[in-house]
């Protein structure tokens, strides 16, 4: 019987992982249209203020990249694939996972908190959204597991 249970419970956590998977590609293959977005719209932001007056567009290039860099989640992207590579290590060897588990989950929690506050896109902020409540019932299944 607890071997059918820690079964179901290994099974439902290999489904959340495949779930915040899909859930991280949808943020990645966001990236490079928010991106295009946040540039256009500074742009647009740019031509109002200035309205007639002419003006530099390397400036204006130079200014969107510092944005760009500002908002940029590549990072926060690479730590979290490579911690849900961890999370898959971790069900595919089987073995005692709550605690390491627990502690990646925070990890996670965290990468995910600066993509969304760094996220100028609905999209992206939704995605990173739907991520963090897959990871609350990830811990769900955890806390289950101890």
């Amino acid at each position: 019987r607890r071997e059918a249970e820690g079964e179901a419970l290994a099974g439902a956590l290999r489904t959340l992982h495949e779930t915040l998977v899909l859930e991280v590609e949808r943020i990645t293959a966001r990236v490079p249209v928010a991106t295009a977005r946040r540039q256009e719209r500074f742009r647009e932001r740019f031509t109002a203020l200035l309205g007639t007056h002419a003006f530099d567009e390397s400036r204006v290039l130079t200014e969107v990249a510092i944005w760009a860099e500002k908002t940029d989640i590549a990072e926060e992207l690479t730590r979290l694939r490579a911690h849900l590579e961890q999370f898959a290590l971790m069900l595919k060897d089987g073995g005692p996972v709550g605690r390491p588990l627990d502690f990646l989950i925070q990890e996670m929690n965290r990468e995910l908190n600066t993509i969304a506050s760094k996220a100028d896109d609905l999209e992206l902020s939704q995605s990173a959204i739907a991520a963090k409540g897959l990871l609350e019932k990830v811990r769900e299944q955890v806390q289950n597991l101890e």
